[in-house]
């Protein structure tokens, strides 16, 4: 990880990255259990899971989302900060052994009513191997404006 200062006028609509794979196990379903609480037998019975839909073990929607996020963080931007998530869906279920990726595309960007700040929206698309769309969000950024200008 590396510090990489990008300012509003910085960030462009259609830009995007890619993150690498990584892997989801048991240990990670059973370890977000323990943090999280939820210990529903989707995640945590082997057995019940055989006689649903989906047949065998599923990742926590959450320990997707927090997999995928942290994919996307590779950079400390001190001008910019995260206010939060928006439209967050899981799609597809993720189940032990999947490996999953993380895009992020800049789709939104527009002066913030916080003078010196520009609003950033980042759309997050998480895929399975097999390139199948997992989860989805929005992901709102405030960035540092290099050259201030006033709202309207």
């Amino acid at each position: 990880m590396h510090i990489h200062q990008q300012f509003y006028e910085d960030y462009h609509i259609g830009d995007s990255r890619t993150s690498l794979g990584r892997t989801i196990t048991e240990t990670d379903i059973v370890l977000h259990a323990g943090q999280t609480g939820d210990f529903f037998p989707h995640h945590m019975d082997a057995e019940w899971c055989q006689t649903q839909p989906f047949g065998k073990r599923i990742a926590h929607g959450t320990l997707i989302f927090s997999v995928a996020i942290g994919q996307t963080a590779t950079q400390i931007n001190p001008e910019a900060f995260s206010k939060g998530y928006d439209r967050l869906r899981f799609i597809k279920p993720v189940f032990i052994g999947d490996t999953i990726h993380t895009k992020v595309t800049i789709t939104e960007a527009a002066q913030d009513k916080k003078p010196g700040y520009g609003k950033i929206v980042e759309h997050v698309e998480v895929f399975n191997q097999h390139n199948i769309l997992v989860m989805v969000c929005d992901h709102i950024l405030l960035a540092k404006q290099k050259t201030i200008t006033s709202n309207p």
